[in-house]
């Protein structure tokens, strides 16, 4: 059964690369959601950090949970053991429980610069071990904690100096001055300055111990060029949901405030234009990640090809773990190396003001669970779309007067792909029900077109109502969905702007087939803003939408 709201087109989301050159993750969820692995090195890590209590990793809450609506309602969990669900060669994951120390220290030999001195190891095993607390339910809907993949951490095998600086920083993590646990990034390399983390992820917080900033540390490494021929990049573009039969030009439109790319004109396509964190995206997942590495980057056209020159590796946003590497080369200690990346930070167990937290669970204000599944470099907006989806279900609820459920699993898909493999639905649909669970398209094409909210909307009405309308035709539960999301669902763009469908007032309600098989983009459209009149009639006679048929 499908309930989706027509969507644009798709973007791929991004998932970082990582320094030491291991396979890339295509693995966000679990199983039956699944992309396979590359082969090719990712030098990128996007990490979202919190706190956990004394040498215990607990379930982690958002900083930023209080202010958005979100509270602590169940009791802290303190655990020695982190669930880690292990990759599987032929998909799917063996789920293992591992020692916290032990995970710091395998960690540690996944994700850190090779040959780093302790300083550097000791400043990132601080951030690991943060990590695991805020995030041990980042896969709770799959059934276990973390991944050993990009989109969590990297689990490798320990070595003795990978050990030793776990050993040397247990339980200790990076703190506000009033003792919560700070939410942190780390990248490769920043390229020369860092980035604020709303020119990566929209709508994200701008705290003041991530800053942009300059920083002479990484000495803008890697510098990089990567050429792309033009059918190489349209064939990328198509494949993240443009449409157009020929890429005529592209070009840099706007710059940030750090020098970042933030967007790229596509002359010939529709939609118009790309962010440059997109654009990254879109090119790795179709020609491999090795190509344009940053978003710190030129971009010039060569007769058939473009051209990009750039420097720096990741979003930017952090600690440059590059830059950290090379800091602790020429004799900085640990504690100064996190102080000059998260600046105002205190970390646990040096400071006689800060006492260990304890961190419990995320719960929204209701003390019902909002589980969100997100691509790598996505994660920076988990906190928002946590909040919001925990909003738009209780107006949902007390707008059908129903008790809103206790348990709301959302799972952004990464490409139009993974979507369409995951629910069986085309890519010109933009979310549906399976097993209960929301299923999305990736975050960037609902965000950049302002449907992140009305889509989310859309199926929590499902989600609210099917059981109800079980036994109704299929265009009174998609005319319940239209009519308490807010509106008639967006009509997605083509080659060509479409008009939008304005049934006649007699045009008959759609049958089944058109709403659970659509033959088009078109079809759909006009089948929804058909069930959306036949609906409204209905509650506008002075129905409940419980009695519409």
């Amino acid at each position: 059964m499908k309930h989706a709201l027509i969507a644009a087109c798709v973007f791929a989301v991004m998932a970082g690369p990582r320094i030491r050159g291991a396979a890339l993750d295509r693995l966000y969820v679990a199983q039956p959601f699944r992309a396979a692995p590359t082969a090719d090195g990712r030098p990128d890590r996007l990490r979202a950090f919190g706190g956990m209590a004394s040498l215990a990793v607990a379930r982690a809450e958002s900083v930023r949970a209080e202010a958005e609506g979100l509270r602590d309602e169940s009791p802290a969990l303190a655990v020695d053991q982190i669930r880690v669900g292990i990759l599987r060669p032929g998909g799917g994951y063996a789920v293992t429980s591992i020692p916290i120390e032990t995970y710091v220290a395998r960690v540690l030999a996944g994700e850190a610069v090779r040959d780093s001195q302790p300083a550097a190891l000791e400043a990132l095993a601080i951030t690991i071990r943060t990590f695991a607390a805020a995030n041990l339910r980042r896969h709770g809907a799959d059934g276990f904690d973390l991944c050993d993949q990009t989109h969590c951490q990297v689990v490798r095998a320990a070595v003795a100096a990978t050990e030793r600086a776990a050993q040397a920083t247990a339980g200790r993590l990076l703190l506000l001055r009033n003792g919560v646990p700070a939410s942190i990034y780390y990248t490769a390399s920043c390229g020369g300055r860092t980035e604020i983390p709303s020119d990566v992820w929209p709508g994200a917080e701008d705290p003041p111990f991530l800053p942009s900033r300059a920083d002479d540390a990484c000495e803008g490494a890697p510098a990089w060029t990567a050429s792309l021929g033009e059918e190489d990049l349209l064939r990328a573009l198509r494949a993240g949901g443009f449409r157009g039969d020929r890429l005529r030009d592209v070009r840099i439109a706007l710059r940030n405030a750090s020098g970042r790319v933030a967007q790229l004109t596509l002359e010939g396509l529709r939609p118009g234009t790309i962010s440059g964190q997109d654009l990254r995206v879109v090119v790795g997942r179709t020609l491999g990640w090795q190509h344009i590495k940053s978003t710190v980057f030129d971009l010039r056209r060569q007769g058939d090809s473009y051209r990009f020159t750039g420097h720096g590796s990741g979003h930017g946003v952090g600690m440059c773990v590059i830059g950290a590497a090379k800091l602790a080369e020429r004799g900085t200690t640990a504690a100064a190396i996190l102080a000059k990346y998260f600046p105002g930070l205190e970390i646990s167990g040096l400071s006689s003001t800060a006492a260990p937290p304890s961190v419990p669970g995320r719960t929204t204000a209701s003390g019902m669970e909002v589980m969100v599944s997100l691509p790598d470099d996505d994660e920076g907006a988990r906190a928002a779309v946590v909040r919001d989806t925990a909003r738009a279900r209780d107006e949902v609820a007390q707008a059908l007067g129903v008790a809103p459920p206790p348990r709301v699993t959302l799972r952004f898909h990464p490409t139009t792909d993974a979507y369409e493999k995951a629910t069986g639905q085309p890519w010109f649909t933009s979310g549906t029900l399976v097993r209960g669970e929301i299923h999305v398209l990736p975050l960037a094409t609902l965000r950049d077109r302002g449907l992140v909210d009305r889509t989310i909307r859309h199926e929590l009405v499902h989600l609210m109502t099917d059981t109800a309308l079980a036994q109704r035709p299929a265009w009174v539960r998609e005319g319940a969905a239209i009519f308490y999301a807010g509106g008639a669902p967006p009509v997605p763009t083509g080659s060509r702007p479409r008009p939008a469908f304005k049934p006649e007032p007699r045009t008959p309600c759609p049958d089944d087939i058109e709403l659970l098989r659509p033959v088009s983009v078109g079809a759909l459209s006009y089948a929804y803003a058909r069930a959306r009149v036949c609906f409204e009639k209905q509650i506008a006679a002075g129905k409940s939408w419980r009695d519409v048929k």
